[in-house]
């Protein structure tokens, strides 16, 4: 059986170019297609060098304006895995076009899963939460705490993007289908959901602030109320007031501007009448 000599294989220059493309990918988001454009754009390199055919290549950028939408860095996984599929489509003609987006949609919501939770859910509060922590410990006069918070998201992105182009191209469908059936994803995004609801319970403290200035005397003793407080649970107030807050969104499907110009008059009413400080 003679070997297909003029098979056409991507090479780590194309792959690197599918990352640099994929620079721009949501620059062209909208609200009828979402990420599409930044999809197909994405592909050019792909599609200009596997499909020899202007008929094929036209056919390829079409297939390729239907509706895509997953977490942004994640998204270049299936970038990687469509480009392994388009490849396979223009040099063995084995594979039915319309799975190429059957696989895209399907991954969409497990990679959305996960980069939300991960990266959005976890990573972003954890980092946030330590940059603003970093300026406050400052007096507002450090640099330090932003820096850290854009290397870090920046640097994390950037990675997510360059190995999931080039993992998803090595590794195509296979790592995907081996995560779903061993219930890997349900189980990364129950536990970043998690982590997640601890990391912001444990800021609740640390951003919400709540002093009440009552005083009186036991004796020779002038005992102060906040004090008192911390002494029972450190920080009772803000946990209180933000679990009614979450329990009035929840529960009684309150407006969230609403609340914060509640908030806001409440803090200022209370302390011009010196029920708070």
């Amino acid at each position: 059986m003679a070997e297909n000599t003029d098979l056409t294989k991507l090479s780590k220059k194309d792959l690197m170019k599918m990352y640099i493309y994929s620079q721009a990918f949501v620059s062209g988001f909208n609200y009828e297609k979402q990420e599409v454009p930044g999809f197909a754009f994405s592909m050019m390199p792909v599609i200009e060098k596997v499909y020899k055919n202007e008929e094929d290549k036209k056919e390829a950028y079409r297939r390729h304006t239907e509706l895509f939408l997953t977490e942004a860095r994640l998204s270049h996984f299936v970038i990687g895995v469509t480009a392994a599929m388009e490849e396979r489509n223009a040099n063995e003609h084995d594979i039915d076009p319309v799975s190429i987006n059957a696989i895209k949609a399907a991954l969409m919501g497990p990679l959305a899963g996960i980069g939300d939770s991960l990266y959005h859910g976890t990573l972003r509060p954890i980092i946030a939460g330590l940059a603003v922590s970093m300026v406050i410990a400052s007096g507002y006069t450090s640099m330090v705490g932003p820096l850290l918070f854009v290397l870090v998201m920046a640097g994390v992105g950037q990675l997510l993007r360059y190995f999931g182009i080039f993992k998803g191209y090595e590794k195509g469908v296979e790592f995907v289908g081996a995560m779903q059936s061993s219930g890997l994803i349900d189980k990364m995004t129950r536990l970043a959901g998690i982590a997640a609801y601890a990391v912001i319970g444990g800021f609740v403290y640390k951003f919400v602030t709540i002093n009440v200035p009552w005083t009186y005397k036991a004796g020779e003793t002038v005992v102060s109320l906040q004090s008192t407080l911390d002494g029972i649970v450190p920080g009772i107030l803000p946990l209180l007031y933000t679990l009614l807050m979450l329990w009035l969104m929840d529960k009684k499907k309150m407006n969230p501007v609403i609340l914060m110009l509640v908030t806001m008059l409440v803090g200022i009413a209370g302390y011009a009448v010196g029920i708070l400080g």
